[in-house]
């Protein structure tokens, strides 16, 4: 039943969500007009494809609809040691930041190996580098912490760290879409208004005693994500801050700070939310003017502008045996085997050759030691169960884009991928990371064509939202995006179901 549409009879049956714990029972009637009115409230939210529904209209009409992604009248149920893990997870990832931050200051000042700091500066802009090591911003982290986890048969696992991450907004409108229609009958991750409330806190944390409004800075590459954080902006302003989502070249320069024009006036701006990347600086207009205000503490700035805490090498360092003492020391044994357990092993694809005698950490090939990245290459399908893909600072690094699976790709595609990862080393690090598959889930959702209920096999990504505020982690929500069983890569797509994360006790 979980491979094609239901029958007739099987459609008057009574439905619910097969691989989720204490899922509740519905008519698959009464499923179907939940998916429609929730699809109905995302597209009045502006968040929902590239039609926008007006309030009231019929969704029935003839007005094509494009399809984002596939509603499930369902969100995604965590059983309680699974809400313990991501509950106990966040104060983890800052310590990680934290210790990250740490050990590139050592490194850069000699007490840590010179290399840490060289590799986390591979390929960056001299002025960047120069600029992210003010002593101003000396022990400014992230303040909002999203991983990308992956359950597996064996337990989670923690593909990537993202300080910039998309999903915010939609998370937040999906919380509240969904804890309407579960009637308080399950427990949202984070309840109705988490993600809303948690950002807010985030940033009056932030912006501290700077007078002024906030603008949430989005980029034209990230135009995309312009719908969710307008929303965002939105909600903010219905809880008392005065919040605007908008584009750099909208940031207004004078001698006393950075101003914007609002349809409330002209207001001065206290805090910046960076909704960029910073390998696109180049192409962000007033960018300059933006980091001198934040140099001399005009406006407050978060994410700050460190490009080594954005780097997915990082995971690398975690993992390599030299650093031990060092996170041992910064995190405390418990902590560094929490994260040691669920952060896969990782490489950096240095080209530098290496000794005779010297093999590379960890890394095997079957049950042969690696000494050359050229052993990989005759590796096969079986046993190149990796990942190839950016460490960040360029346009392939996000977005699921410029990623390679070994095992999922011919031998002459996986030798081609691993050369070119190894020769852009000089300007665009690549990283070597273990690929872990996800375990399978079964989830229902409704066919717009067909109008019926549709159960998918799929395999998961939970997505957590942290916000630090005064030095605290909170868990605000969790998006969950299940794609279908065949896609190796796990993101936003058209065929992917996704909802919000929610508790419902036995």
């Amino acid at each position: 039943m979980c491979d094609g549409r239901f029958t007739k009879s099987e459609r008057q049956q009574r439905i619910h969500p097969l691989a989720q714990t204490g899922a509740p029972e519905l008519s698959t009637e009464t499923a179907r007009d939940r998916c429609t009115t929730i699809r109905a409230q995302l597209c009045q939210a502006n968040l929902f494809g590239a039609v926008s529904v007006s309030v009231g209209q019929n969704l029935d009409s003839d007005i094509p609809v494009v399809n984002a992604w596939r509603i499930s009248p369902f969100p995604f149920y965590l059983s309680g040691d699974q809400l313990e893990f991501f509950t106990t997870l966040g104060p983890h990832l800052l310590s990680f930041y934290g210790g990250l931050n740490q050990l590139y200051s050592e490194s850069v000042k000699g007490k840590q190996p010179a290399w840490v700091a060289d590799y986390l500066d591979q390929g960056k802009p001299e002025a960047l580098v120069q600029y992210s090591r003010m002593k101003r911003f000396r022990d400014v982290l992230p303040a909002v912490i999203r991983p990308d986890i992956i359950p597996t048969q064996d337990g989670m696992v923690i593909t990537e760290l993202d300080s910039v991450p998309g999903g915010i907004g939609l998370t937040a409108c999906l919380s509240q879409i969904y804890h309407e229609q579960e009637n308080g009958r399950s427990q949202l991750v984070g309840g109705r208004d988490g993600m809303v409330r948690g950002f807010a806190a985030m940033l009056r944390s932030a912006q501290g005693r700077l007078a002024g409004g906030i603008a949430i800075l989005v980029s034209e590459e990230a135009k995309d994500y312009r719908p969710e954080m307008s929303w965002l902006a939105a909600q903010l302003r219905h809880e008392g801050f005065a919040a605007w989502c908008v584009e750099p070249r909208e940031i207004q320069f004078t001698e006393e700070g950075l101003r914007l024009h609002t349809d409330q006036g002209e207001q001065p701006i206290g805090l910046i939310y960076r909704f960029y990347e910073l390998f696109d600086l180049l192409n962000i207009p007033k960018a300059e003017l933006v980091q001198y205000a934040a140099k001399k503490g005009w406006v407050g700035m978060t994410p700050p502008y460190k490009p080594f805490l954005e780097e997915k090498s990082s995971f690398a360092l975690l993992h390599h045996p030299k650093l031990r003492p060092f996170w041992e020391k910064e995190l405390g044994g418990d902590c560094l085997l929490q994260l040691s357990a669920i952060m896969p092993k990782t490489w950096l694809l240095d080209p530098s050759p290496l000794p005779a005698i010297a093999t590379i950490p960890d890394l095997h090939v079957g049950n042969r030691a690696v000494a050359s990245w050229a052993d990989l290459e005759t590796a096969t399908q079986k046993e190149r169960q990796f990942v190839i893909k950016p460490s960040g600072f360029s346009e392939l690094a996000w977005g699921s884009r410029g990623v390679s699976i070994g095992h999922d790709m011919p031998q002459t595609d996986w030798v081609e991928a691993l050369r070119k990862a190894l020769a852009s080393f000089p300007t665009t690090p690549y990283i070597l990371q273990e690929f872990h598959k996800g375990r399978l889930f079964e989830m229902e959702y409704l066919d717009d064509g067909t109008q019926t209920i549709v159960c998918m096999s799929g395999r998961a990504r939970l997505s957590p939202y942290y916000f630090v505020s005064e030095g605290k982690v909170e868990l605000a929500g969790i998006l969950a995006t299940i794609c279908p069983a065949d896609k190796k890569i796990l993101h936003g797509m058209k065929d992917a179901i996704m909802v919000p994360c929610a508790f419902r006790p036995d």
